[in-house]
């Protein structure tokens, strides 16, 4: 999560490097986020939601972030 400093940490970016390679299949994908970032799959996707609405997740992978966000603006609605 960001940290105190509103900052990207290391885990920030190593999740936000993880989806933009991340296999395309679900049962793929759902074994690479725990054995490769050792969180369950809520958990993955709470982080990268709350990474998406972040302006520093933004500046950091924009192209990453902006695709995502519309992925997910899909999805809602």
């Amino acid at each position: 999560m960001l940290n105190i400093l509103g900052m990207l940490t290391d885990a920030d970016l190593t999740l936000l490097d993880f989806e933009a390679t991340a296999p395309r299949s679900v049962g793929a994908k759902e074994d690479a986020i725990r054995s490769v970032l050792g969180l369950t799959p809520i958990r993955y996707y709470q982080r990268l939601n709350v990474l998406l609405d972040s302006s520093e997740a933004l500046a950091a992978r924009p192209q990453l972030v902006r695709r995502l966000q519309r992925v997910r603006d899909r999805s809602v609605g």
